[in-house]
């Protein structure tokens, strides 16, 4: 995987990262991470710039994301169940990110991306849910924006040694994912808390 995504890179340069972005944040099997780590190697390099690789990779997974939600708009949960299961998308990973999306849906848009499976789903479950598309672009792009930086500036950091960042990933994730959730309860709740305040101080 990784020579094509080299080739790819090396032969159309911003546009390859755009592409293969798209098709990873739809579902293809594209390790993503890994991908973003080895930009920022480049940039290491000094064989991309830091500044259009971002504006690349953030393209790409905006790109990515606004795709996956057309297409659980258009065609719904069933094609989902349908076809999810060649893509590694098992009904118990649909079930995961609906019960989550439910309970927090402004949170999963945003962290999705740092949970491999859930990335792939959110917007489709986001669309199926009828979250208003104005709302679904403030937060996932935001997600979009904090994920590829994160790991292009990883790889850039870690240089000759991005490949670690497959362990790191598998190591540290689940702390990460759960310190971004606890983040947003607590700005959640804080929010709700200044909102019945100020609701409060009016009467």
């Amino acid at each position: 995987m990784m020579q094509h995504i080299n080739f790819l890179i090396e032969h159309f340069g911003y546009i390859g990262i755009i592409v293969v972005l798209i098709g990873g944040i739809v579902g293809l099997p594209i390790p993503d991470e890994v991908l973003l780590t080895y930009v920022g190697y480049n940039v290491f390099q000094g064989n991309l710039k830091f500044i259009l690789s971002l504006l690349s990779a953030f393209s790409g997974a905006a790109g990515g994301i606004s795709l996956s939600y057309y297409i659980g708009y258009r065609f719904g949960l069933p094609l989902l169940k349908k076809y999810g299961p060649k893509f590694h998308i098992t009904e118990y990973k649909i079930n995961l990110t609906k019960n989550l999306f439910q309970k927090i849906g402004p949170t999963v848009l945003f962290i999705s991306y740092f949970i491999p499976g859930v990335r792939h789903l959110a917007a489709y479950i986001a669309a199926i849910n009828n979250y208003p598309f104005r709302k679904f672009i403030v937060y996932a792009y935001s997600g979009a924006f904090v994920w590829t930086f994160t790991f292009i500036t990883l790889g850039r950091r870690l240089g000759e040694n991005w490949g670690q960042v497959e362990m790191y990933v598998t190591k540290y994730s689940l702390y990460l994912i759960l310190f971004i959730v606890l983040l947003f309860i607590f700005y959640y709740l804080w929010k709700k808390k200044s909102k019945k305040f100020c609701l409060g101080t009016k009467h």
